[in-house]
């Protein structure tokens, strides 16, 4: 599909915190897209958690209406986190939302844009913690940074990728 929306995003919620990142990378959209929608590739890239996707969409590439369970080890426990892709515009943007997870509420926007032979990557990351003010105390003290720094690695991963011939091995059987 080249575009399209499974549902209307979740409303604005002044209380979430947001990330956003940006990273150049010198491929073509098309393949930083897919890159950044590839189980495949996510499971690789977060090894350190010990990523494993459980359910739903488990290798190849996420599209939309999708889903994917998530199980990972973060700050030593191991949680489950479903996500479905609720918009999807193949190379521009699509955007994930947490179903079910250890957050209150989490949206991850991902767009791309083409400047010269570079693809700048977008990230918009925005997630609110659950039990009130605990939670907010939480954000502030380390979940903020943890969750910046594990996006950053992720990014990063991506970009080493997408950026040299291991992309082939992700991308060759899986494009739409």
């Amino acid at each position: 599909m080249k575009g399209g929306f499974a549902k209307p995003s979740a409303p604005k919620n002044e209380t979430m915190v947001k990330i956003i990142l940006q990273t150049k990378i010198q491929a073509p959209r098309e393949r930083v897209f897919d890159l950044a929608r590839s189980i495949d590739l996510h499971k690789a890239s977060t090894s350190k958690t010990n990523e494993k996707a459980i359910e739903g969409r488990v290798s190849g590439l996420i599209g939309l209406n999708e889903t994917v369970t998530w199980r990972a080890k973060h700050f030593g426990i191991y949680q489950k986190l479903k996500v479905q892709i609720v918009e999807y515009d193949r190379p521009k943007m699509f955007k994930d939302v947490m179903l079910k997870g250890t957050f209150k509420s989490m949206h991850h926007t991902h767009s791309f844009e083409e400047e010269n032979d570079f693809t700048i990557m977008n990230d918009v990351f925005e997630f609110e913690s659950p039990l009130g003010f605990l939670g907010k105390i939480a954000e502030v003290l380390f979940l903020k940074k943890y969750m910046t720094n594990f996006l950053v690695k992720k990014n990063q991963t991506l970009k080493e990728v997408a950026e040299s011939n291991q992309w082939k091995t992700l991308l060759n059987e899986n494009l739409d």
